[in-house]
């Protein structure tokens, strides 16, 4: 048998002890990775992502993304501020596969 038994009371007892997992249609709030650290190189004028083992530098604008990726905002709001500050910039088709490639990374969360 897989799991506990499937009695109200054990129903309940379930609920309340195992983490439950967000909708599938949550949308997404995208935050740096455990380990992961953004700053700013004053010297070189670039931010950095600091990694274990490993620093990327970023170019253009993706440090200023990423500072929206706070956790709080789902892409759409992070997309959303960026097309105010920018409003010439194609956010909307480039920021969300930016964040998807970080996910997959493994650097965003």
């Amino acid at each position: 048998m897989n799991g506990p038994p499937s009695s109200s009371k054990s129903k309940q007892h379930r609920l309340n002890e195992w983490p439950l997992l967000p909708s599938p249609a949550a949308p997404w709030r995208p935050a740096l990775a455990r380990g992961v650290v953004l700053r700013r190189d004053r010297v070189r004028g670039a931010d950095l992502l600091l990694l274990p083992e490993r620093v990327v530098v970023l170019d253009g604008g993706a440090g200023e993304v990423l500072r929206l990726c706070d956790g709080v905002r789902d892409v759409d709001a992070v997309v959303a501020e960026l097309a105010v500050r920018h409003p010439a910039a194609p956010v909307a088709a480039e920021v969300p596969v930016f964040l998807d490639r970080l996910r997959k990374e493994g650097w965003l969360r």
